[in-house]
This record gives structure tokens, sequence and C-alpha cells, in this order.
């Protein structure tokens, strides 16, 4: 297999230090507003930017962004919508970081696979994140991916105890470890042993791992970037977006920046 640096060179250069990986919703409350968050997330620090395709049934999401994919589908964003904002990100504003996609598997369905891809790497999409494709029914879209240039990032929660290694085996880009059962959301408390996944991770490969799922504030940032090499948090952005809508970019740059300094500390 080729080197990870080269199928995946901003993945692998921005792994290169602790991430601070941010969530926002595409198209949540415009797509000009998703374009000006994610320029104001990677000028304060944010090394890579997960882009939500809003979907009319997003099992894996809690109130928060259900609630903007709702915003966001009644403003009219399709994935089409997403490929554009990725581009005009890339060619006309000059943005370096890694991009992802996030999304369900039934609308790269219906865009189809092929098409996907191929507009996923013309436009500079680094990585995509699809909760619903269970593991064992991934690898013919692992294998569309990797010949785009495009990291299908494999997720491992805590119940997948007896699958971790099996899972982290194939993993490209970075592993998703998802910090706590149920769907997304703020936590007041983690209490699942990321330490015991992530050692069990790093048994089998040195793909870096960045921990979801209920992260929220920079003292738990701060724990998960002691044991891992990424944090990833989303709900806790998008209500800064849903409180203030187009007006969020100074609470956007203040949180950033916070978080970054906890997990570079």
């Amino acid at each position: 297999m080729p080197d990870p640096s080269e199928l995946y060179p901003r993945l692998s250069q921005a792994f290169s230090r602790k991430v601070f990986v941010a969530f926002v919703t595409g198209g949540d409350p415009s797509l000009a507003d998703t374009r000006r968050y994610v320029r104001e997330l990677a000028d304060a620090g944010a090394g890579l930017v997960e882009i939500g395709v809003p979907f009319s049934d997003p099992t894996a999401e809690g109130p928060v962004i259900q609630d903007a994919s709702m915003r966001a589908l009644a403003a009219g964003t399709r994935l089409a919508d997403l490929f554009d904002l990725v581009e005009q990100l890339r060619r006309e504003d000059g943005l370096t970081i890694p991009l992802a996609l996030m999304t369900y598997l039934n609308p790269v369905h219906h865009y189809g696979y092929g098409t996907f891809f191929t507009r996923a790497e013309q436009v500079g999409v680094d990585a995509l994140i699809v909760p619903d494709l269970p593991y064992e029914e991934h690898g013919e879209v692992a294998e569309l991916a990797r010949a785009h240039h495009v990291a299908l990032i494999s997720m491992i929660a805590p119940t997948s105890a007896d699958r971790v290694q099996m899972i982290a085996r194939d993993a490209v880009g970075f592993i998703y470890l998802v910090s706590s059962l149920g769907v997304t959301g703020e936590r007041a408390q983690i209490t699942t042993d990321i330490g015991a996944l992530v050692s069990q991770i790093r048994g089998v490969t040195d793909v870096p791992v960045a921990v979801g799922f209920g992260v929220s504030t920079p003292e738990q940032a701060a724990a998960m970037a002691q044991v891992a090499d990424g944090v990833i948090i989303g709900s806790a952005i998008v209500r800064l977006i849903e409180r203030d809508g187009s007006d969020a970019d100074q609470a956007i740059q203040a949180f950033t920046r916070s978080i970054v300094a906890a997990i570079q500390a």
C-alpha cells in the first residue's frame, strides 16, 4: 500500500501535532456563513474541519446537530452545494487544512458512489466519515475512496471491544474514536476508559486517533489529548451557531482558541 503521506498528505501533515477537529453543519444557517465559519475555525487553530452533510434522518446525532440539519435542509442545502463550497474554500480562499465530509450512506448512494468520489477528489475533500456504514460492508466504498485519495474514516466505539483490532488494522487517515455511547452531544462527564481503547488500537496500527462524541470543554479536550492524537468537537460549535446565527464569528474564534490552547499545552 502507498505511504499515507502520499495518499492523504494534508491529513498526515495535520496529525504531526495534537489536532483540534471541528465540526459544522453545512448550510447552517447559510452556505455563505458555513464558508466563513470554516475559515474562522482554521484561522483560530483548528487543524481539520468536518462539514456535515444535512440529512433528514441523522441517527447518530443528538438534538443540536439534528436541528442544524433541519435548518440547513430548509434553506435548500444539498450535497452538490457542499462540494461547491469545498471547491471555493480551496481555490478561492486558499484553505490548506484537511476537510472532511460527514454524511450518512443514503446521500452518497443517491449521488452515485463513483460520481461522489470523483467530485470529492476534484474539489479537495480529504476524508469521508459515514456513521451508518458497517465495517463489514465498507470494502467497496473504501476501495473507491482510496482510488480517489479520500480517506474513509473508521469509527471505533466503546462497544467494539472485540472488534477494535480488526477495525483498526484497516484504518486510514485517522481513527474516529467514539468516547461515549449514544448520540452526539455535550456531556458533563466522559467515563469511558479512552486510554485503554487507544492502547488496544496502538497494538495494531500507528494511524492517528481522534476522540469525539461528548467532548465540549477545554478541560475535557485536554484530558482526551493526553492519550489521543486529536479531539473532535461538534455540538458545542453548532450550539454557538444556533444561538448567534450569522453573527457567531467571535464566539467560534474564542471557543476554538480555548480548545487549541488546552490540547497543545
